[in-house]
């Protein structure tokens, strides 16, 4: 089995060793460096799966490391997860804006991070190219079939709500923004009220009974799976 390689980008060196111990223990392959310009070489070298990235470090601090190295076009698939002491608001915003995946707080026990992180990992959609197939659970999304199945049950969507559900679903842990959602489902030449996408989510949720559809306050939308 091809094991999966995580890169942890942070100046404290007891951060690194505690993550280390434990991620290797989960069986994955470790690498770190300790800031962010070594970071960004280091991602380029090995392409990592996931990348635990700090915010507050010197040389070039995490949202800067994040913006850098989504401008790297082998890494466009590589999970971003920031794992920061900064709580606030901001901080936070500041983090999925420069493209990460999730923020995570340091105070969080090592066994719940370990956790998500194998969640990040394993369940991720399965999308197959040739049939263009995605199965999320028990959430089937056929697209050359205009279908979308859960739990057995099939609905018929609307297209636009068909094309938002398949954008999400398409990245389960990726934040769209909603410049981008519009871009990709409605097109640059449409104009639609602001509301529009809240309305579609909302739909989504009330036909297909879905709560992972996240809302992120003021960036956009991600399906957690």
């Amino acid at each position: 089995m091809n094991q999966k390689k995580i890169l942890l980008i942070d100046d404290e060196l007891d951060i690194l060793e505690i993550l280390s111990y434990n991620l290797e223990k989960e069986g994955y392959d470790i690498y770190t460096a300790t800031n962010g310009n070594e970071g960004i070489e280091k991602a380029k070298e090995i392409i990592p799966d996931l990348i635990l990235l700090d915010v507050m470090m010197p040389e070039k601090d995490g949202i800067e490391t994040c913006q850098e190295l989504r401008k790297v076009k082998e890494l466009q698939k590589t999970l971003i997860v920031f794992l920061s002491a900064r709580s606030e608001e901001f901080s936070q915003l500041a983090g999925f804006q420069a493209g990460a995946n999730d923020y995570v707080v340091k105070l969080i026990k090592p066994k719940i991070l370990i956790s998500k992180v194998n969640a990040l990992l394993q369940l991720t959609s399965q999308v197959s190219d040739n049939s263009k197939l995605i199965e999320i659970g028990d959430l089937v999304i056929d697209k050359d079939n205009f279908r979308v199945s859960k739990s057995g049950q099939q609905f018929l969507l609307p297209k636009k709500e068909f094309d938002l559900l398949y954008l999400l679903a398409s990245n389960t842990e990726k934040v769209f923004k909603r410049e981008e959602i519009l871009e990709k489902v409605w097109g640059n030449d449409v104009i639609v009220g602001e509301r529009t996408i809240d309305v579609h989510i909302r739909r989504l949720r009330e036909k297909l009974g879905i709560n992972t559809i996240q809302t992120l306050k003021g960036i956009g939308y991600k399906l957690i799976v």
